[in-house]
Formats: C-alpha cells, structure tokens, sequence
C-alpha cells in the first residue's frame, strides 16, 4: 500500500478531538538507496515521535539498569508474586525484603519487555505496523505489547471515553510514549 493510502486511512481513524492536531508524516530519499526514510508522529505541529531518532522528547531507554533505576516507574507487586519468591528461597526472608525481591525480578522482566518494544523502528517497520493495525481488532492492538499498536489504538475513535478512563492503571505499565498518547487521549475525553 502506498503512503499516502496508508496515511489516509489512519487519519479517518483518528478521535474527532484529535483532528487536525495529530499527523503522520514520512520522508524518503529518492535517489539514496541505502536511506530508507523515517516515519514520525506529530502533535500541535511539533515532531513527537521520531521512529529511528533517540533525540524525542518521549523517553527512550537504553539499559535495563536505566528502567530500575527510574523513579517513575510503579510496578504493583502482589501477594502471589511475594509467595513465589519465599518458596524460592530456602531460609527466613524479611518480609520487607520479600517486597524488595519480587518488584525487583517484575522490573526485570518489565525492562526486558520495554527494550524489546522499542527496538529500532523505521519507516518499513511502521507502514509494516500501520498496516498490520489496521487489519487487527481495536482490542487486541490495545493487548499488543508493540508501541506502535498501543499509540495508533489509543487515537483511535473506536475506542471510547469510557474505555480510555478505565485504562489507567494498565498505562502505568506501558512504554513511556505509550503514557504520552494515553494523556493527550485522556486530556481531550
């Protein structure tokens, strides 16, 4: 499908409120074969989410230790998770320290599943995702673990202000630019 197809269709899926703020845009190199061009996402005319440039304002993470170390990352640690790791362990734990233990082996796997989203994108990769999205169910984008699913779907006008409320705590866990959507989203319901 050619871009100008593809970009058509995904702006007729846009909210109303997001008319005319939210763009797709794309450039290409016509006569560079080896530069494939890049995708990006722009809000208010400003260029939000480059999908090849580390250099947007949404945060890119580049290390696990980076994800631990960001304070503004809550990962919820439940009861189950707590008697998984007492079982684990072969003597007496604080229970504090159990705390500790099993948020610390969640984050790892939450920062695995983070770095591995936001593997490099680029404009094959995003008209490969924009137009897999388009064929796929509203809900099952929302599920999806690939950024880009969760951006396109959260601007989405099927996706209704009662959903999009409800949403909240499942963004928590999401990639940063994921949250940034899911707040401009949430800012126009």
């Amino acid at each position: 499908m050619s871009w100008s197809k593809l970009k058509q269709q995904l702006e007729s899926f846009l909210s109303p409120a997001l008319v005319g703020r939210v763009e797709y845009r794309a450039t290409s190199y016509r006569y560079s074969p080896d530069k494939s061009g890049n995708c990006y996402i722009t809000v208010d005319k400003k260029n939000v989410l480059n999908m090849s440039d580390t250099t947007t304002p949404i945060r890119w993470y580049q290390t696990e230790q980076e994800i631990k170390n960001d304070p503004e990352i809550m990962i919820p640690v439940n009861d189950e998770e707590i008697e998984a790791i007492r079982k684990d362990s072969k003597g007496p734990i604080p229970e504090d320290r159990l705390q500790v233990m099993a948020r610390s082996r969640k984050i790892s796997v939450h920062a695995k599943e983070l770095l591995l989203a936001q593997a490099a994108l680029s404009k094959s990769n995003f008209t490969v995702a924009a137009t897999t999205y388009l064929s796929t169910s509203i809900e099952d984008n929302l599920e999806s673990n690939d950024i880009l699913f969760n951006i396109l779907a959260l601007m989405d006008r099927r996706v209704g202000k009662k959903r999009i409320l409800n949403m909240s705590e499942q963004i928590k866990l999401k990639h940063p630019a994921v949250q940034y959507f899911y707040e401009l989203r949430r800012r126009t319901v």
